[in-house]
């Protein structure tokens, strides 16, 4: 095959016909396009070649290149009448001699313009020379590659221009095997074959070479353009610089130093400010050092430290310690409370026992008791017996039956209450057997917090130690009370307690600001009112027998104790009320169900040694016991509450109708109207100014002057003196003073005045 001649491109003239310069403009479009796709430019051959070529366009065209041909074609219209104007087009180049296959190729070329030229990269030209090199060497086995003979250059050239109207896979038609040729044919295609293989090698060496030729070309070109931009820009600007004819404005002194002074006033305040930061940061670096320097010669900081962070351990540790062991002390608490609950509802039972084997006479005139309860009063008349026997060998004879409390148990029990008491108390020393006498012991609780409080003693009063003393001390408090019962006589009184002693030298050691709160001096009556009180409303609830002096004697005690030690606070605190009600409750409960005082008829009483007899002697005597606890409550309860108490319900209602109903009045009926005058408050008749008593006691006075006058005609003066005084006493001093000038008794020494 011939060697093509060598291509020269030279700019071609825009001519004035329309016709030509139609063509000058698709030409002028279509040779960009050209130098783009490199071998496009230097022509291509027929058939396969062609084909080779566009494959090779169409794939450096962009995805939306065909989709904007008709806006491509418009906009290269528009940029070629521009570079018309200007008379200048860099990139317009064509070739002077073509062939007549090359101008056919070239014009259908000129329907495929790319907007977008792309140069391949070095990884597309190594493919590209691979594959070259692997079609140079010869094949070792049959290509499924067909030619189909039919296909045309029209049918390439429009596969080629719409690659999208390519039949799919399934549409093709797949021949098997070559049809069968004849010798002629066959010869003839070897040859074809041969020398298009040949040619088809040269002119892809020829294309590689043009391509690679124009790609360096266009580098230059661009670089050169940049470089003419450059240095058209930089004359530009120095024909502006020394151009003569442009006009500046005149030059005016006073402007110009103007602005001079404005701009030294900028710099002289910038300078000014970073003057000030200068100084502020040289001072902060002074201070910084002097601290650093007082922490190193000082450790004081530091003890300071370790002191809180110390106290704050042993404040967790120490809460740690008592919210473990609170659950047993609450254990503990509910078995001592359930034992003596027991205790108390076996005593009460009997004695509502004894009351109904006693309550009613049987038809014959015998107390009718039945097989039943017959042991139950046995037990109760051979616990008499002893008592009597031990009244006996004391000197005690004065003693009045039915004023005993009759709390004995039997051996049995008692064994069993003692054994079982002992238990809790066992398993009391155990609670607090593992932990340090630091987190156990109040004494040295409280020493930890006195240390705080001498060292730190504002830190010591903002975080409020003495409010929370009360409840940190409360479970230590509670283990120690659980050996404590209220209601017994020689119990321990609470001032001599050791966790009492040590709250009183706590408090009385601190010498708190007046400015302060007052906390730490609270502490005690806190402690009281959160501990202490709650355990004695407990007992007074259900376990204390307000028919028992003993134990009425000691619970009175104890509760004055709680008062005086809350004595400063302005307002009694729940507890204190809920402690008051409890008592009040529980009397209004014994005066209801343990008093019963029976009205026999006159044919059971035909002697002072009957059993009917005996039994309302004892009946009375277990009234006025009860009526004389009530009033042991005096300075603790309001008086009102006593007064409905004591003398509406008690007094009123059971023991001056026993009095009245009494068949041998005499000097007993008189001594017990003293009895009953000795239990009443003397604070209730302090006012000077009364002649009449309370009204409360207008029962008792009737009652008084009818027992005079009916003494006052036999040989019982004593006795008739003796209910003057007494009428004296409750400030019945109108009816005392009437009953001697009715009766023309000699007035007492010293007269009545009042007093």
């Amino acid at each position: 095959m011939a060697l093509r001649p060598q291509r020269t491109f030279r700019r071609r003239q825009v001519e004035s016909s329309d016709s030509d310069g139609d063509g000058a403009e698709e030409r002028s479009a279509e040779e960009p396009a050209k130098a783009g796709g490199g071998a496009e430019g230097a022509g291509r051959p027929r058939g396969a070649r062609g084909a080779r070529g566009r494959v090779w366009a169409s794939s450096r065209r962009s995805p939306g290149a065909a989709s904007r041909e008709d806006r491509g074609a418009e906009s290269r219209k528009a940029d070629l009448s521009s570079d018309e104007e200007e008379g200048t087009h860099p990139l317009l180049e064509s070739k002077d001699d073509q062939s007549p296959s090359s101008s056919s190729s070239s014009s259908l070329e000129e329907k495929e313009v790319s907007p977008i030229v792309k140069i391949p990269d070095a990884a597309f030209i190594q493919a590209a020379r691979r594959k070259r090199e692997l079609a140079r060497t010869p094949r070792d086995y049959i290509s499924l590659d067909v030619n189909h003979p039919s296909t045309t250059s029209d049918s390439k050239r429009s596969s080629e221009e719409d690659p999208e109207s390519d039949p799919d896979d399934h549409e093709k038609r797949i021949l098997f095997a070559p049809k069968p040729q004849t010798l002629r044919q066959r010869m003839a295609e070897e040859t074809s074959i041969g020398n298009e293989e040949a040619s088809e090698e040269s002119q892809e060496d020829e294309n590689e070479d043009i391509w690679e030729q124009q790609q360096m070309r266009k580098a230059v070109k661009i670089t050169e353009g940049q470089n003419i931009d450059l240095s058209h820009s930089s004359k530009s600007q120095t024909v502006k610089k020394f151009d003569t004819s442009i006009s500046f404005p005149p030059v005016n002194l006073e402007i110009i130093k103007k602005q001079l002074n404005n701009r030294l006033t900028l710099l002289q305040e910038s300078h000014r400010s970073h003057q000030r930061e200068y100084e502020k940061y040289v001072q902060d670096i002074k201070s910084s050092k002097t601290a650093i320097q007082n922490l190193e010669n000082t450790s004081d900081q530091t003890l300071n430290y370790k002191f809180y962070k110390g106290m704050k351990t042993y404040v967790e540790n120490i809460t740690d310690c008592l919210n473990e062991k609170i659950i047993s002390i609450e254990e503990l608490e509910s078995s001592t409370y359930t034992l003596l609950l027991k205790r108390s509802e076996a005593l009460l039972k009997r004695r509502q026992d004894e009351l109904k084997c006693k309550a009613e006479p049987s038809a014959n005139g015998t107390l009718a008791v039945d097989e039943k309860d017959q042991r139950t009063l046995e037990e109760l008349e051979a616990g008499r017996m002893q008592r009597r026997q031990t009244r006996v060998l004391t000197g005690s004879c004065a003693h009045q039956e039915g004023t005993s409390s009759e709390d004995e148990l039997s051996p049995a029990e008692m064994t069993d209450f003692q054994k079982r008491q002992g238990d809790i108390l066992q398993d009391c020393k155990r609670v607090f057997e593992d932990v340090h006498d630091d987190f156990c012991n109040v004494q040295n609780i409280l020493l930890k917090f006195q240390q705080w409080r001498e060292k730190f003693p504002d830190s010591y009063y903002e975080a409020f130690v003495g409010f929370c003393l009360p409840k940190l001390l409360s479970p230590l408090i509670r283990v120690q009370l659980l050996d404590w019962n209220p209601l017994k006589i020689d119990s321990m009184h609470l001032n001599k307690m050791p966790w009492f002693t040590a709250i009183t030298e706590f408090m009385d050691s601190s010498t708190e600001d007046p400015r302060k709160d007052g906390s730490d001096k609270k502490i005690l009556s806190a402690v009281i009112n959160k501990t202490v009180v709650p355990r004695l409303t407990d007992f007074a609830e259900t376990i204390w027998d307000p028919l028992s002096t003993s134990q009425t004697t000691s619970l009175t005690v104890h509760c004055r104790v709680v008062f005086e030690e809350s004595a400063s606070e302005n307002e009694v605190s729940k507890s204190k009320q809920d402690l008051l009600k409890a008592v009040v409750a529980r009397m209004k409960k014994s005066i209801e169900d343990d008093v019963f005082i029976p009205l026999y008829p006159k044919s059971s009483e035909e002697g002072r040694l009957s059993p009917y007899l005996k039994f309302q002697e004892r009946q009375f005597c277990g009234a006025l016991k009860l009526f004389r606890n009530i009033l042991l409550w005096n300075g603790l309860l309001p008086d009102d509450t006593l007064q409905e108490l004591g003398l509406g319900k008690l007094l009123n209602r059971y023991l001056i109708i026993a009095l009245a109903n009494n068949a041998f009045l005499g000097p007993d009926v008189v001594k017990k109207c003293s009895q009953i005058a000795a239990c009443l408050p003397e604070k209730w008749f302090e006012n000077s100014a009364m002649r009449t008593s309370i009204p409360q006691l207008e029962n008792f006075v009737q009652f008084l002057l009818q027992s005079a006058r009916k003494l006052s005609t036999g040989e019982f003066r004593n006795e008739v003196n003796e209910i003057i005084l007494i009428l004296v006493k409750v400030k019945a001093l109108n009816q005392a003073e009437s009953f001697i000038e009715e009766h023309h008794l000699d007035p007492l020494t010293p007269p009545i005045t009042g007093v």
